[in-house]
């Protein structure tokens, strides 16, 4: 007797019945086996990031291993290095970045527009060092004696195409303080791998200007506040999957994870505003 359901399965006799149900469990467990993940279903994806999302990635990417299997590589770059190894040819799933940056990459072909998230948006701040004085920077006013009475000032060096310099400077120069406020500063060439913020905090400068979420992460500094409303200006956190990615697939499971209530709970505590398609 044929027997391919459960209600036929109870007519069996004891002995047939157990056989029954001992393959059918058979069948049903290699089913979900298959449905299931398995190690060697996970892939790397390798982010090519600028510093502005390196704190959040870094604190949910267990998270994301845990929930998907796969795993984040995170290589720092700065915005201008980013879109330069992407139109080189450098292999990555992921490019991240303000300024611009992976709207560039869609315009070339580098980036289907179908596959481009705006991930954050994030404005400029400025840092101290943990425990110095707090000075004024609550006004427009405020925050011009606050830079002309500092010792000295880092910022991002412009010919690495850190949003924060080219804003900067304008402030600078609608301030009509510019020639001051460069003859003590910093220009930090190296701000993708080491932040204003750091060196804010090793006392080698007394202010630091940079994105906010590229400060509150920086051990040994604080942020003092965000430049005053009226010389604010919110920088777009992008994020695209390149067209050349060995982990597609995989890639858009991130992209669905960092819209997730968890990810912008971790993106608001980094001092951004998470963003949207």
């Amino acid at each position: 007797m044929l027997c391919n359901s459960e209600e036929c399965a109870v007519k069996l006799p004891g002995r047939r019945r157990l056989l029954y149900l001992s393959r059918r469990a058979v069948t049903i467990g290699f089913a979900i086996a298959l449905a299931a993940p398995t190690a060697s279903d996970a892939a790397e994806i390798k982010v090519l990031t600028s510093r502005a999302m390196n704190h959040v990635l870094t604190e949910l990417a267990g998270e994301f291993q845990r929930t998907s299997e796969h795993k984040i590589a995170i290589i720092l770059a700065p915005p201008a290095e980013i879109r330069r190894r992407i139109v080189n040819g450098e292999i990555v799933d992921v490019a991240m970045s303000g300024g611009g940056i992976i709207e560039d990459l869609v315009q070339q072909g580098r980036i289907a527009p179908s596959d481009r998230l705006i991930l954050a948006r994030v404005g400029r701040g400025v840092a101290v060092r943990a425990g110095a004085a707090k000075p004024d920077i609550s006004s427009v006013e405020a925050f011009r004696r606050t830079l002309l009475a500092a010792k000295s000032i880092v910022y991002t060096d412009p010919a690495v195409l850190g949003p924060s310099t080219f804003h900067f400077e304008k402030v600078l120069d609608r301030l009509g303080i510019a020639k001051e406020i460069k003859a003590k500063s910093i220009l930090n060439a190296r701000a993708a791998t080491t932040p204003n913020a750091e060196i804010v905090a090793r006392g080698e400068a007394e202010l630091g200007i940079q994105l906010i979420s590229e400060i509150v992460s920086v051990p040994g500094a604080e942020l003092l506040g965000p430049l005053p409303g009226e010389l604010q200006v919110m920088n777009v956190i992008s994020a695209g999957i390149v067209t050349t990615a060995s982990e597609p697939d995989a890639a858009r499971v991130l992209f669905k994870f960092l819209t997730s209530p968890a990810a912008a709970a971790v993106i608001k505590a980094a001092g951004m505003e998470p963003g949207g398609s």
